[in-house]
């Protein structure tokens, strides 16, 4: 373990993994109270993700499931469906903003939660405002954004992002399930492809992708991506390859 008083590093081992029932997962944690854009954009390359001052990476001794994979922005070019889920939130309002944390966000992410519990078999994860504003609201610094999603006036979606110069992090989505004929996760996506395309930011990561997984496989049907071949020290270079179309 590493600390000072701004930095505390850890390895958590053989913690039952997020993603296989039957299988173990060792994760090292880089807690920062600071963190300027040119560490988190260093992170961001080299696999790792945050949420609030946390920063974390799998470094799993028998397993390497979880790719860490970014899209290619400028060679992204929307599909006939891409472009229909656009067309259908033309009446969506969007903001971007530093986050925040409000009731109408709680009520939101609690209520999105549990319908992933009945849908996904995903854990109960009721959060409080202090949870909340540990995770989603702390650590933002100049870069971590808010985006909201509003359907007249209401509240239907928040994603949480790193917008840098190198690339766009897509950290965290949930939404309104009563505008499930929205596709407002998909939306959330291709609207922070939109933003990279127009600001000349060359990637958005979206995190670890699990091929033909239930829960993760989704995100190779945004093409071209990347992966990330090795797991780089912070001093070390990455290793990063196109993912071969199937």
């Amino acid at each position: 373990m590493l600390r000072n008083s701004q930095v505390l590093e850890f390895i958590e081992e053989d913690k039952v993994c997020s993603y296989f029932e039957d299988r173990l997962s060792d994760i090292r944690y880089k807690y920062m109270e600071s963190c300027t854009a040119y560490e988190q954009m260093a992170m961001l390359e080299r696999g790792w993700r945050r949420f609030g001052n946390m920063h974390f990476v799998p470094i799993c001794k028998d397993c390497d499931a979880c790719k860490t994979i970014r899209i290619d922005v400028k060679n992204f070019h929307f599909t006939k469906s891409q472009k229909r889920i656009l067309n259908k939130n033309k009446e969506t309002t969007v903001y971007i903003q530093k986050p925040t944390v409000t009731y109408e966000h709680l009520t939101l992410f609690n209520k999105y939660h549990k319908k992933m519990q009945h849908k996904k078999n995903w854990y109960e994860n009721k959060i409080d405002v202090q949870e909340y504003h540990n995770s989603y609201v702390n650590g933002a610094h100049d870069y971590g954004k808010e985006i909201l999603y509003f359907r007249e006036n209401k509240l239907v979606a928040v994603a949480l992002s790193d917008m840098l110069s190198g690339g766009i992090s897509a950290v965290y989505c949930y939404y309104d399930h009563d505008y499930d004929y929205l596709s407002l996760g998909k939306f959330s996506i291709l609207a922070q492809i939109s933003i990279a395309k127009k600001a000349n930011i060359p990637y958005v990561y979206l995190g670890y992708w699990i091929k033909d997984h239930f829960s993760m496989g989704y995100k190779e049907n945004y093409k071209p991506f990347e992966e990330l071949i090795n797991r780089p020290n912070l001093d070390e270079k990455t290793i990063w390859r196109y993912h071969e179309r199937d």
